[in-house]
């Protein structure tokens, strides 16, 4: 069975380089009918809309900067849409090597997996990548292969592909960025994913245009990722912090104990007794918390189920409805 493939590029000022990348992108792959690439323009001033024109491909422009959050959603949207079998993100800098496209989409092909992560890690830190850069990638892979209890070499790259089901599947928040927050919504609902070796480039002097400061990056894609905790696993997330207040209510109270045990009275000590007891409160008010979360948690995925079911039955009677009025031409 022939795919149709959906190359698709988030592009802010990319100007300079927008109408090589398109242009270096095979206009065929095995085991795939139809390749389309998709310029979602995120607010450039420049030139990029009319370079991506100029290359071939579909251009979405968005009236200001988004973000690639925002930017992917659109490229989900159209996707569905348009029916296509496979999404492939990848960036119009050149950062990434186009011929290694056939390697992102082949599992999905096959079906072995619902979705792929190119992983530039697989032989180490890549040549001129910053090393804080380099650690920071790496530890933030650490969080989200622990909140998604799966091992993933290299959550940030955008280099990726998606399958139809995972696009429906899909459903995400934040603006600021996807690449984190895609993968523990899809490992939530059970998606398989392939991570492949990949290669890229670094480019001297170049500004990244998501991470031009390591520490608003870093900050911000904590809290996503400590959002996407709160979402999936609202039992677990709920239930350590109410562990942690009730350790530090246990040793505020011991200190206390003690003192009493050994003085005779609680004097000079009598408010660390009263903040210990008021911890133990809280502590089971967030316990309680937890169980409700936890049942919140259950009537969203309830919810997701439903959402995925409309989403499904919407896209697939609208492309049914346009083969339909094509052949009726």
């Amino acid at each position: 069975m022939k795919e149709k493939l959906l190359i698709y590029m988030p592009a802010l000022n990319e100007a300079e380089t927008i109408y090589k990348v398109i242009k270096s992108i095979p206009s065929t792959f095995k085991g795939v009918e139809t390749v389309e690439v998709l310029v979602v323009n995120d607010g450039s001033t420049d030139n990029t809309k009319e370079e991506a024109l100029r290359g071939g491909a579909t251009v979405i422009s968005h009236p200001y900067n988004k973000g690639v959050g925002s930017a992917f959603q659109t490229a989900i949207d159209y996707s569905l849409k348009k029916n296509v079998d496979i999404l492939v993100s990848i960036d119009a800098d050149g950062q990434f090597n186009v011929e290694e496209i056939k390697h992102i989409i082949e599992p999905i092909l096959v079906n072995k997996t619902d979705f792929t992560l190119g992983n530039r890690f697989t032989f180490g830190k890549p040549e001129r990548m910053p090393k804080i850069k380099f650690w920071g990638n790496k530890k933030i892979s650490q969080i989200v292969s622990y909140v998604g209890r799966s091992k993933i070499q290299d959550v940030s790259c955008g280099f990726r592909a998606y399958s139809y089901e995972s696009l429906m599947s899909l459903n995400l928040q934040g603006e600021f960025t996807y690449t984190h927050e895609t993968i523990l919504d899809l490992l939530n609902k059970g998606k398989s994913v392939a991570q492949i070796p990949i290669t890229v480039k670094y480019f001297d002097g170049r500004v990244s245009r998501i991470a031009n400061s390591i520490t608003i990056y870093a900050f911000k894609t904590s809290v996503i990722i400590f959002k996407c905790l709160k979402d999936y696993k609202p039992f677990r997330f709920f239930i350590t912090i109410a562990i942690a207040i009730l350790i530090l209510a246990m040793l505020l109270g011991s200190f206390v104990l003690w003192h009493w045990l050994t003085v005779g009275q609680i004097t000079p000590y009598k408010s660390l007794g009263f903040i210990a007891l008021s911890l133990c409160g809280m502590s089971l008010m967030v316990v309680t918390l937890a169980f409700v979360a936890d049942m919140l948690n259950r009537i969203r995925q309830n919810q997701e189920k439903i959402l995925y079911l409309t989403k499904k039955n919407y896209f697939e009677n609208k492309g049914s409805k346009i083969k339909d009025t094509i052949s009726g031409q």
